[in-house]
C-alpha cells in the first residue's frame, strides 16, 4: 500500500497547490457561497481537471490512486473546490466511456483543459436516491431532442458550460450533454444550503429545450444501466478521498489547537477525554484512507470488486469525517461554533459527504446486498 515515487511527488505538488491558492481563501468562499473564477482556472492549468484521462485525449494519464491524493488534498482545503472536480470528472467519465468518437474527440480535449466546465445534472424535486424516478422527459423530433423538465442541487450549476442531463426517452432513460446556450436552458442559483456553499448549486429548468440527437451518450436506455453506474463510482470514489481529507483538517486542527488552549490549569491535549477522541481520529482518518488506497488500486487493476470497494470507502470515509467533525467541533467548545474557526464549516461539509452519491442509509443496503453472497460463498469453499 505504500506510494511510489511519483505519487509521492504528486501529492506533496497538489498540497502546496492546495496550501497557497485554496486552504487560505475557503472560509470566504464558504461565507461568499461561490469559488471565484480565477481559481477554477488556476485549478485547471494545473491539470488537475483533467488528471486521470488519457494523454490521447489531453489529460495527464494519471492512475486513480493519485487522482484519489488529489481529491485528499483538495477536500482538506475546500469541499466545495474538490466537488468541482467530482462532477466535472463524473460528466468526464461519462464521455469517456459511452461516448462516441465524435463526442470523445469534441469535449474531452476540452474537459481534460478546463476550457469547459461540466455539471452533472441528475437530481430533481422528486428523484434523489431513486433515481429511476426521474420525470424530466426527451422527445425526438427530428434531428433533435426536445427536453423538458427540472434539475435540482447541481453543483456547479450556476457556471458550468455543459450538463450531463438524465431523462426519460421512447427508447429508456438516456443521458444527453446540454450547452449552456442550448435554448429553453435556464439556471437558478440555489444559496443557503447547510454544507458545501460555494459550489455554485442551482436549480436547471429545461422548457422545450432543443439539444442535437448527436449529443446522446450511449444510446436510448444506457442512461440508469450503464452511464449512471460509471459517473456514480467515479463520484463516490471522489467523495470517499474527500471526506479523508475532511478527516485529517479536523484532526490537524484539532491538534494545533489542543496543543495552544488551556483549561483546568493544562492543556487540552494533556486531558484524557480529549486524547481519546484525538486518537479516534487518528485512526479513523487512517483507516477511511487505507480503503480508499484499496479502492483506487482495485480500478487501476481492473478489478470487477472496484465498484463495491468503492461503496464500501465512501461509506466508511463519510461516516468517519461525521464523527470526526463533530468532536472537532467539541474539541474547540464555543468557539467551534463560529466563524473564527473552520470546523463548523468542516461539520457542515462532512454532514453533507453522507447524502450526495448515494446516502448513507442507500450503502448500508446496497453493501450488505452485494457482500453477503460473496461472504457465504467463502464460507462453503473453506469447509467444502
Amino acid at each position: 500500500m505504500e506510494l511510489t515515487p511519483r505519487q509521492q511527488s504528486d501529492r506533496a505538488a497538489f498540497r502546496a497547490f492546495v496550501e497557497r491558492e485554496i486552504a487560505p481563501y475557503a472560509d470566504d468562499f464558504d461565507r461568499r457561497e461561490c469559488v471565484p473564477t480565477e481559481l477554477i482556472r488556476k485549478v485547471a492549468r494545473e491539470g488537475y481537471m483533467g488528471l486521470s484521462l488519457p494523454a490521447e485525449h489531453g489529460g495527464a494519464g494519471r492512475d486513480f490512486v493519485t487522482l484519489g491524493l488529489l481529491h485528499e488534498e483538495v477536500g482538506r482545503g475546500c469541499s466545495s473546490v474538490r466537488s468541482l472536480l467530482t462532477v466535472h470528472g463524473m460528466v468526464a467519465q461519462a464521455v469517456l466511456r459511452w461516448g462516441g468518437p465524435e463526442l470523445r474527440g469534441r469535449w474531452l480535449p476540452a474537459l481534460a483543459r478546463g476550457e469547459v466546465v461540466a455539471a452533472y445534472a441528475l437530481s430533481e424535486p422528486n428523484a434523489g436516491s431513486d433515481a429511476a424516478a426521474v420525470e424530466s422527459r426527451a422527445e425526438r423530433d427530428g434531428e433533435c431532442y426536445v427536453l423538458n423538465g427540472r434539475k435540482r442541487w447541481i453543483s456547479f450549476g450556476q457556471v458550468a458550460d455543459l450538463f450531463l442531463v438524465f431523462a426519460r426517452c421512447e427508447g429508456g432513460p438516456a443521458a444527453l450533454l446540454v450547452e449552456r446556450g442550448a435554448p429553453g436552458l435556464e439556471t437558478e442559483p440555489i444559496r443557503g444550503m447547510l454544507g458545501t456553499r460555494a459550489s455554485m448549486l442551482a436549480e436547471v429548468r429545461m422548457k422545450d429545450c432543443r439539444v442535437p440527437r448527436a449529443n446522446l451518450i450511449g444510446r436510448e436506455g444506457f442512461g440508469l444501466t450503464h452511464v449512471l453506474p460509471t459517473t456514480l463510482d467515479f463520484g463516490r470514489y471522489s467523495v470517499a478521498w474527500g471526506c479523508v481529507g475532511i478527516a485529517r483538517a479536523c484532526l490537524e486542527a484539532c491538534v494545533r489547537y489542543a496543543s495552544e488552549r488551556k483549561q483546568f490549569g493544562a492543556r487540552l491535549l494533556d486531558h484524557q477525554l480529549v486524547r481519546r477522541m484525538i486518537t479516534e481520529m487518528i485512526v479513523n482518518t487512517r483507516a477511511a484512507r487505507l480503503l480508499c488506497q484499496q479502492a483506487g488500486r482495485s480500478k487501476d487493476a481492473g478489478e470487477p470488486s472496484t465498484l463495491v470497494e468503492t461503496l464500501i470507502a465512501k461509506y466508511f470515509a463519510s461516516t468517519a469525517a461525521s464523527r470526526i467533525a463533530r468532536d472537532a467541533v467539541q474539541i474547540h467548545g464555543a468557539n467551534g461554533c463560529g466563524g473564527e474557526y473552520p470546523v463548523q464549516r468542516y461539520l457542515r461539509d462532512a454532514a453533507v459527504m453522507e447524502i450526495i452519491e448515494g446516502s448513507t442509509e442507500v450503502l448500508q443496503s446496497t453493501i450488505a446486498e452485494c457482500e453477503a453472497p460473496n461472504i457465504i460463498h467463502a464460507e462453503e469453499a473453506a469447509t467444502a
